[in-house]
């Protein structure tokens, strides 16, 4: 009976990860909303946000983790965008160290404001963690689109994003 229900959970486990794996979070179309929220850690990430606000596919943006040493002006020059898109627009979040974090910090930044929608940009395979957690600290009554920024992640990335996701997913549900 314990071999059945062990070969039963790592079946289950293997189909979520191809899932997983094989059905990445894909970019989102041009539609607006009030906020946009940014994910550090990943190439193409800031780019993509910039690009939108300077679009104008939403009001503000957070951009989530960011290191106490980085300068709005720096980012500005960095990312070739003009510094009041920075003075008026977006905020550089500094409280956040991980994903769990960065939920954390987008709940308490989109409260103050009292935005309605949010986009979040992370990389695709990111997405479906960066989303859990996000989730868990929002109130049910904002909306949340998933803007992945498309990648090549290697065999390991997936693997270890997986298993991070499904531990998530388990800590959730007993409560940690």
């Amino acid at each position: 009976m314990t071999a059945r229900l062990s070969a039963l959970i790592l079946l289950v486990w293997a189909l979520g990860f191809g899932w997983f794996a094989v059905l990445l979070p894909q970019p989102l179309d041009g539609r607006t909303t009030d906020a946009i929220v940014v994910l550090t850690g990943g190439p193409g990430r800031l780019d993509r946000g910039l690009k939108l606000m300077q679009d104008g596919a939403a009001r503000r943006m957070l951009i989530s983790g960011v290191d106490r040493a980085v300068k709005p002006h720096e980012l500005a020059v960095s990312y070739s965008v003009p510094d009041r898109l920075f003075e008026c627009c977006i905020t550089l979040g500094r409280e956040a160290i991980d994903t769990r974090s960065n939920g954390l910090e987008t709940a308490q930044w989109l409260e103050r404001r009292g935005y309605d929608t949010v986009r979040l940009i992370t990389s695709d395979w990111h997405m479906r963690r960066a989303a859990f957690e996000l989730r868990q600290a929002l109130p049910a009554d904002i909306v949340l689109v998933y803007d992945a920024v498309p990648s090549q992640p290697s065999f390991s990335t997936l693997f270890k994003e997986y298993n991070k996701y499904v531990l998530r997913r388990v800590a959730a549900l007993i409560g940690i």
